[in-house]
């Protein structure tokens, strides 16, 4: 059975001022005699300290339930902001996942469509164009012309720079300068496989051969000089000079001319 607590009302500015400290000495040491003498007075004191610790208590509790709930909704809110953060990269990589594939597709087009013109003019190149075969070497006396001969060989092994650099360092006075003229060109439209600048080049060479008329290789030349057009993207020249070739019955590429003729595929 337990009792009543006892009724701290009559007592309770005494002992909020001595708890407090606001008692003078002397009122503090008749305060604690009285404490000693009056059960009813001690019992209210007990009550009155327990219910200052009970309230203290719940203060602590309240003021860490509060710092938790703070905590939480700073808890709360960072999730919220790493998920927004996550988001936003998803659509950045979604963005960027679709600029790449529009970007790829773009450039797939794109050498979809300039790829078979390459590849188709790489392939009527190497079906219609005759090679010179170049000079034989019975033909070279290489004790005397050794560079005609390094020339020659290079040139045959398909080291075109190579041909061309010894080829210019022959003097025209121990070769003819048609020949000169006309092997630079030859040299130079080989290059031209791999630099349209070479075929330009070529070009220039193989005309001034062609305008010979006494020159043996003139007619070689011009037809040379047709096919050079026609890698070039020249194909009015192309078609009025290699047509030339074609009605030279003693041109040696009269039928090759004719070939290339027949198949239409300068005009394409």
């Amino acid at each position: 059975m337990t009792s009543s607590s006892p009724d701290i009302r009559p007592y309770l500015e005494e002992l909020e001022r001595f708890a407090d400290g606001q008692m003078s000495v002397a009122e503090q040491e008749a305060f604690e005699h009285r404490l000693e003498q009056e059960p009813v007075l001690s019992q209210a004191f007990q009550a009155y300290e327990q219910l200052t610790a009970d309230l203290r208590w719940v203060a602590g509790h309240e003021t860490l339930r509060l710092r938790l709930q703070s905590l939480d909704r700073r808890l709360d809110q960072r999730s919220e902001a790493l998920a927004r953060i996550r988001r936003k990269q998803r659509k950045t990589q979604i963005r960027w996942g679709l600029v790449a594939g529009i970007a790829a597709a773009v450039l797939l087009a794109l050498w979809l469509v300039l790829r078979p013109a390459s590849s188709s003019l790489e392939a009527s190149w190497t079906q219609y164009y005759v090679p010179d075969a170049g000079l034989p070497s019975a033909a070279i006396r290489e004790d005397r012309q050794p560079l005609l001969a390094e020339a020659m060989s290079q040139y045959q092994a398909g080291r075109y720079p190579n041909a061309l650099h010894a080829l210019r360092r022959i003097p025209t006075s121990t070769l003819g300068q048609d020949t000169l003229l006309y092997y630079t060109g030859i040299f130079l439209l080989s290059q031209g496989q791999e630099e349209a600048e070479k075929t330009q080049e070529a070009q220039t060479y193989l005309r001034r051969v062609a305008q010979q008329p006494g020159s043996a290789l003139a007619a070689k030349a011009r037809y040379h000089l047709g096919m050079a057009y026609w890698r070039n993207q020249q194909p009015e020249q192309a078609q009025t000079t290699l047509q030339a070739v074609a009605d030279d019955a003693s041109n040696p590429y009269q039928q090759a001319a004719r070939r290339m003729l027949k198949a239409e595929v300068i005009s394409r």
